[in-house]
Formats: C-alpha cells, sequence, structure tokens
C-alpha cells in the first residue's frame, strides 16, 4: 500500500467533518434570520422620548448677542470680523474700568508697599501681587457683579429692558459702591474744578465727577494703609541699625540682619491673612 493510500481516509474524514460544521453554522444563522422578525414583532421598540429641556436662564452671553444684534439692524448679525472687532475694543476698555470703578487700585498699592517694606525686591514678584489684587477685587466686587447680573444683564438678554435702561441699571450699582469709598472733600474738589451746579443729593453725582474724585480717595487710602504697614518694620530696622552702631559693625548694612527678622515677625504674626483681611475689610461700610 502506498502513502498516499494511507493518508486518504484520513483526509476524507476531516473533509466530512468539517463539511458537517459548516452545514451547522448555516442551519442555525438561517433560523435566527428567520426567527428575528417575530421577535420584532413580539417586542416592539419603545419610542425614544426626549427629557425636557431645562430652563434656559438668560446670561452675558445672551446679552452679547441681543447687543451685537441690535448693532447689525436686528435683521440679521454681524460678520465674524466686525463681531471680532467690536470685542477687542471692549477689551481695550475693561483695564481702565478695572483700574477706576473697582477695588483694584487700592488693594494692588497696598501688597506693593508690603513687600518694600518687607525689603523684598521681586519676592512675591509681580505677577503674584496683580493675581492677588485681582482675585481680590473679585472677591470684593461680588455684590456689586451680582447686583449688575440680576438687574440688568439677564433682563436685557431676555428682552425686557432696552440698552440705554442696561446701562443706567448696571451704573447704578457701580456708583453706589464708589460713592461709598469717596471723601465729600474729593467730590467738592473736582466739582469746583469743573465749574457743576451744587449737587442736591449724593446719588446726583455724575460720573465725570465721581471717577476721578473715587480714584483720589482709593490712592489716599491706599497710602495711609501702606504706611501703618511700614512703622513696626522701621522699628525693627532702627533697633538693628542702633545694635549694629553700638557694636562697631558700621560697615555690615543694617537690611541684612533686619530682613531676617522682618519676615520672621510677618510670619509669626499671620501677616498676609491679616493684610488680605484688612483690605476686604476696609471695603465694608
Amino acid at each position: 500500500m502506498t502513502l498516499s493510500g494511507l493518508l486518504l481516509p484520513d483526509a476524507r474524514s476531516a473533509s466530512g467533518r468539517t463539511l458537517r460544521g459548516l452545514l451547522v453554522v448555516f442551519a442555525v444563522m438561517t433560523l435566527l434570520l428567520a426567527a428575528f422578525p417575530a421577535f420584532a414583532q413580539a417586542a416592539p421598540a419603545a419610542p425614544v422620548v426626549a427629557p425636557p429641556a431645562a430652563p434656559v436662564t438668560p446670561g452675558v452671553g445672551d446679552a452679547m448677542d441681543r447687543a451685537l444684534g441690535q448693532l447689525g439692524g436686528g435683521e440679521a448679525p454681524l460678520s465674524l470680523s466686525l463681531q471680532v472687532i467690536i470685542i477687542m475694543g471692549l477689551l481695550t476698555v475693561l483695564p481702565g474700568i478695572l483700574l477706576m470703578m473697582t477695588s483694584f487700585t487700592r488693594i494692588v498699592i497696598v501688597l506693593a508697599i508690603l513687600r518694600q517694606a518687607l525689603g523684598l525686591q521681586n519676592s512675591p514678584p509681580n505677577q503674584v501681587i496683580v493675581g492677588l489684587s485681582l482675585f481680590l477685587s473679585f472677591f470684593v466686587m461680588a455684590p456689586v457683579v451680582s447686583e449688575v447680573n440680576a438687574n440688568a444683564i439677564r433682563p436685557y438678554a431676555a428682552g425686557q429692558i432696552t440698552s440705554t435702561q442696561l446701562l443706567e441699571t448696571g451704573g447704578k450699582s457701580f456708583h453706589a459702591f464708589m460713592l461709598k469709598q469717596t471723601r465729600v472733600k474729593d467730590v467738592t474738589m473736582f466739582a469746583k474744578i469743573a465749574k457743576a451746579p451744587p449737587i442736591a443729593q449724593p446719588a446726583d453725582t455724575p460720573f465725570s465727577i465721581l471717577l476721578p474724585a473715587f480714584v483720589t480717595s482709593e490712592l489716599k487710602t491706599a497710602f495711609q494703609i501702606g504706611f501703618l504697614i511700614f512703622l513696626p518694620f522701621i522699628v525693627i530696622d532702627l533697633v538693628v541699625a542702633t545694635v549694629l552702631m553700638s557694636l562697631g559693625m558700621m560697615m555690615l548694612s543694617p537690611q541684612i540682619i533686619s530682613l531676617p527678622f522682618k519676615l520672621l515677625l510677618f510670619v509669626l504674626v499671620d501677616g498676609w491673612a491679616l493684610t488680605m483681611g484688612s483690605l476686604a475689610n476696609s471695603f465694608v461700610s
């Protein structure tokens, strides 16, 4: 018997098993395809019901869209390039508003004076000083911004008030905040310079007089706070300089010796918490 004769029965049996396996798979697939329509009819798919939409509260974005729509004539929105130009123009005005109408001026000046009183040149750096002043200003101005958002921005976005009423209502909140922080002497001085008519009530003070008076008052208050911060550190410098002079160490700089003591005193009294808390409380009236 040859070698091919010995292998032929095994090959036939293997091919038979393969053929039977394919027939079984084909039968199972046929049964599933035949049964699928029956399953579809027996258990129809439930209709997909969209959940109810949550009520949308108009905000700053809606107010901006409405303002841009009004600039475009109300019929068609402005093109993207014009919208970018308008927004970039508004961004150039924001630093002036931030400096002149909020608590930022007082806070950043006091923190800069504190760094100078400690005798530190670049620690904390300017970015940290500006960041602390910015976020503390957000904290102080939060009630005013919330009032403007509730009374001006949301009604304007909902179409309940006009753009003129938006500016008037929003300006009243900032006007009241600045008026509380402004000295009467400063308002009187700028009113005399502008030769304005007598002001019957403080609320009738125009922005053209209130803005420079507010900035002047903020600068004066900031330097007063800075003077009080400087006093304990000046005492430390005087004590260290006197001790060095008595020891005959006139060539040794007193700042090198006094700086660790000033830092130690500032840390022991929790100076950062006291400074930030005092600045925030200075706007509460």
